[in-house]
């Protein structure tokens, strides 16, 4: 694979059954670099449904009459369309300012509830020019989120609209404190739950909570205690579930919890140990099949799907070497889009092959799979090599988080790296997902770039041992976010690396700490000290204070509109490189956030690519 063949892949997800479980919706979202946007067009099972380009959240109407979904038109905020299924045109019903970020019908197909986003009462009647003119007068945080922009001028608030049109949109949560997502109806259509975050110093304290909102007067009530949840759902006799954790603290597992009728909480899926949520999945959602929730699973490279029944019998639906990025179950039928190590993604049904999205011959490669022990740990690890038997250089790539993973899944960066001659070598260190609490939160405190530094290095020891193909005067380390953290940190204490690529990194928690917009709660979070009296060990556990060690060519490479780690990092860890005399590149993508590399506009990943190889094999090749 090259980075020419983005715009070869075909990428399935979000499918959702019909009312009857006869026909499957989905998305399929492919790269085009001629327009540098991604064509996303709904399919209803083996075809095209709409004609894009910008179609997603296919929601079927409870009489399977009607599709709603989100369209955006000429790059602008997605709005909430309808369509007849049995054919005919579409037809937006929303104009809201920056438009809507979800939707779900009403049991009785009525009402469609949104959550919408609108400027808030002090800027909702200026002109874009006066709103870029404006002083930004900020009284709290956050006031800005990665990927979403500015926060503190506009507010997300659940809104009902009628499907007909003939009636305008009514707000059900109005007011400038608080956002709300993740809506959710009960079977009666008389409440909607939510999450949403209610404290008085919200992004200074980890958590949020669930509240209801009764849809006739609108008199909200508070469901749970602070947690970490992430999706709501109700069972059809009325029994409200949540996936998340009722400890705040990030990093948690996110189980399937049930609330009770004393407002307590039960763990249905705790005794897995293995969270239902993945930040290298699909989305967080709690499916239903008569009374039996269908969640996710993050398992060991793989993120499968469970059916769990009422009474807490858990059974594994889709499991094995793949990653499941949607899922939706009815009348005993179970669809799925998932993709693996040598595929982008196709459409499941019961576990059979529906599409062909992706036949073209990119001479995608399989990894080598095996575990290393690290401290009587078990570390999963993945080497591609390119064919031949020649000595190639080693390519260390480390994934973001800490709390993610790599796996089973189809990576982009992987095949092309391959593709280009490099022997890539992948793994989840402690303090990734997919193996239980103790495994992502042994990086908290006095673990934090110890215990992953000490896996990562058995891993590529491993490596060499098992692939003699992989050549140890020729090594290169990269990633981006966390993955930027440990790639800084690994050349900041050691001289092995003859490359590496230092990527939207965490490099300084001080400067972070006030920068980003997780700032307020991440740093305590995973490094166990709070604010005043961290500075000195936020500064000891930061790559900027190993800077000076550098001796490894690195190239830099940031977003200016990063907002989870904000560009300043990448400035401030460049200018110290340079201090060094070490041989230092920046490159900055204007307009892109955080996700630029999974993302971002389709130009600029094909640029970044470009530039991450001409990089490595200036120093490896």
């Amino acid at each position: 694979m090259t980075p020419d063949d983005l715009t070869r892949l075909h990428l399935p997800s979000d499918p959702r059954l019909s009312p009857d479980g006869s026909r499957v919706a989905f998305v399929v979202s492919t790269p085009n670099t001629a327009e540098d946007r991604y064509d996303r067009v709904i399919w209803i099972d083996d075809a095209p449904f709409t004609a894009g380009p910008g179609d997603t959240s296919p929601r079927w109407s409870p009489d399977g009459a009607t599709l709603a979904f989100m369209r955006s038109i000429d790059g602008k905020p997605a709005q909430l369309a309808v369509i007849p299924t049995g054919g005919g045109e579409a037809r937006t019903l929303t104009d809201f300012d920056k438009g809507v970020e979800a939707l779900e019908w009403s049991p009785d197909g009525s009402q469609i509830a949104v959550v919408a986003v609108t400027y808030t009462d002090d800027w909702k009647d200026l002109e874009d020019d006066e709103r870029e003119r404006r002083p930004r007068r900020i009284t709290s945080v956050p006031y800005r989120f990665d990927n979403k922009g500015w926060t503190h001028d506009r507010k997300r608030h659940i809104w009902l609209v009628d499907p007909a049109g003939e009636s305008e949109p009514r707000c059900l949560t109005p007011g400038d404190d608080h956002d709300e997502e993740f809506p959710a109806w009960s079977a009666d259509g008389k409440t909607i739950s939510y999450v949403t975050d209610t404290d008085q110093q919200p992004g200074l304290i980890s958590g949020n909570e669930v509240w209801s909102v009764d849809v006739a007067s609108g008199d909200r009530t508070r469901v749970t205690k602070r947690g970490f949840f992430s999706a709501v759902g109700y069972r059809a006799d009325g029994v409200l579930h949540v996936l998340g954790n009722a400890n705040p603290r990030y990093p948690v597992n996110f189980y399937l919890q049930r609330l009770d009728e004393d407002g307590s909480l039960s763990n249905l899926t705790g005794s897995l140990d293995r969270g239902s949520v993945s930040l290298s999945a699909g989305p967080a959602v709690i499916r239903w099949d008569g009374p039996d929730a269908i969640v996710g699973l993050e398992d060991a490279g793989t993120f499968g799907v469970i059916r769990v029944t009422p009474d807490g019998v858990i059974k594994r639906e889709v499991e094995g070497e793949m990653v499941v990025t949607g899922f939706d179950a009815r009348e005993g039928r179970l669809v799925y889009t998932a993709g693996t190590a040598t595929s982008p993604g196709e459409l499941y049904s019961d576990g059979e092959k529906v599409t062909d999205l992706n036949t073209d011959d990119l001479g995608l490669v399989s990894p080598h799979h095996f575990i290393v022990e690290s401290d009587a740990h078990e570390i999963d690890v993945w080497v591609y090599l390119p064919d031949g038997e020649d000595k190639v250089p080693l390519l260390l790539n480390i994934h973001g988080g800490p709390a993610s993973q790599y796996g089973f899944g189809f990576f982009d960066e992987f095949q092309v790296y391959v593709g280009a001659g490099y022997g890539v070598v992948a793994c989840n260190p402690r303090g990734s997902a997919g193996k239980g609490e103790d495994f992502v939160t042994a990086v908290v405190g006095e673990g934090w770039g110890e215990v992953d530094h000490a896996d990562v290095t058995k891993v590529v020891d491993a490596a060499l041992e098992r692939h003699p193909r992989l050549d140890p005067e020729r090594m290169g380390v990269m990633g981006g976010s966390y993955g930027g953290f440990l790639t800084a940190w690994l050349i900041g204490r050691e001289d092995r690396w003859r490359s590496a690529v230092v990527e939207r990194a965490l490099i300084a928690w001080n400067s972070f700490s006030g920068t980003s917009d997780i700032g307020g709660v991440f740093p305590e979070n995973y490094t166990g000290a709070s604010y005043p009296e961290a500075w000195d060990t936020w500064w000891r556990l930061s790559p900027l204070a190993l800077a000076q060690n550098v001796k490894t060519p690195t190239l830099v490479l940031h977003a200016e509109n990063d907002f989870r780690c904000p560009i300043e990092q990448a400035e401030q860890y460049f200018m110290a490189l340079l201090r060094n005399g070490t041989e230092a590149e920046l490159v900055r993508y204007p307009g892109e956030g955080h996700e630029m590399s999974r993302s971002g506009k389709p130009k600029h990943r094909l640029e970044r690519f470009h530039d991450v190889l001409r990089w490595h094999e200036r120093h490896l090749d």
